[in-house]
């Protein structure tokens, strides 16, 4: 859906705001597993190593967003254990505005266990996310330029990708791992209501196998479609054309936990300062990279200027040499 974005205007992050515990298991899950006795799994592991992240799709962006100078405002539902992670947004200047307590649940929090070949055994309770839909998109008021649909209580995706589209306002389905709660016609629904649609490969796949529908069907509804690749860096579809995007070596290799929600902040950077496809790309890629050389989420850190020295460094060019409309 073509719709032009509101000069000056906020991002309006949808999406899930939770708690990560990551456990580490100094082993590798198949030794302990007998493949003949699965009907009656009963398995422990010992995890000596365990860690609390801060994550969650809307924080995560709102969190790379502000990194690179612009207003990302998260809209999500957390629960009576929120206290530590107001106090984290709080200080990290991100806005505590339409993310709303639901005193009676826990914050959505996930349980991950990993193993020495990296494979990983995950819990997910959503909590709160659940009642996300509480908050309509009208309460952020008339300056939001743009939005985002990330994972997110089922009804809430739903009832924010319809409230945009009825207000006018561009967004980016971004479903992530909340794609396989939905059918086609639910899929087919979205992308019809969305100015952009951001998945990875593997999301790309299940998107194609319950829409039926290829790369150019749905560049014929959206403006562009992103397909984000890992190490082999994303591809952007518009329409009539598509731009490779190369992904940036990391300096240190050290985490690559929220590098999706980083890349999404940099597209939303990009967009809101109309700038060029290969240029939203290129900043999409090189805060992916960014966020990799740190542990977590939202530990990495880097000014605007340093953004842009690095920008230069790695592209050999400027943002305003390579800006044009989006």
């Amino acid at each position: 859906m073509a719709l032009k974005l509101k000069a000056g205007g906020s991002a309006l992050i949808c999406g899930s705001v939770a708690y990560d515990t990551i456990l580490v298991f100094p082993d590798r899950f198949k030794e302990h597993i007998l493949a003949d006795k699965l009907h009656i799994l009963n398995v422990a592991f010992l995890v000596p190593e365990m860690r609390r992240a801060f994550g969650g799709c809307a924080a995560n962006i709102a969190y790379s967003l502000s990194l690179l100078g612009d207003p990302g405002l998260p809209m999500a539902t957390v629960g009576h254990d929120f206290g530590p992670y107001r106090e984290r947004m709080a200080a990290a200047g991100i806005s505590l505005e339409y993310v709303k307590v639901v005193p009676e649940a826990f914050t959505a929090q996930a349980f991950i266990t990993t193993d020495l070949d990296n494979n990983q055994i995950i819990a997910f309770h959503p909590g709160a996310m659940q009642y996300a839909h509480i908050t309509p998109v009208a309460a952020a008021g008339p300056d939001i330029a743009l939005g985002v649909v990330a994972p997110d209580g089922r009804q809430a995706m739903i009832e924010h990708a319809a409230q945009f589209f009825d207000a006018k306002i561009p967004f980016i389905f971004d479903p992530g791992q909340g794609l396989p709660m939905f059918g086609a016609e639910e899929l087919r629904t979205f992308v019809a209501q969305a100015s952009w649609v951001a998945v990875n490969d593997y999301e790309w796949g299940l998107l194609q196998q319950k829409t039926g529908w290829s790369a150019e069907d749905i560049t014929a509804q959206v403006e562009a479609l992103i397909l984000t690749r890992g190490g082999e860096g994303s591809v952007i579809h518009t329409k009539g054309r598509t731009f490779e995007i190369p992904s940036v070596k990391a300096r240190e290799i050290v985490d690559p936990t929220g590098c999706g929600d980083a890349y999404r902040a940099g597209l939303i950077h990009g967009l809101l300062h109309g700038l060029a496809w290969p240029t939203v790309g290129r900043i999409a890629s090189l805060m992916g990279s960014i966020k990799i050389e740190s542990q977590g989420p939202q530990n990495h850190r880097v000014t605007p200027a340093e953004f842009e020295r690095r920008y230069r460094d790695v592209f050999g060019d400027t943002f305003g040499e390579t800006a044009g409309a989006a």
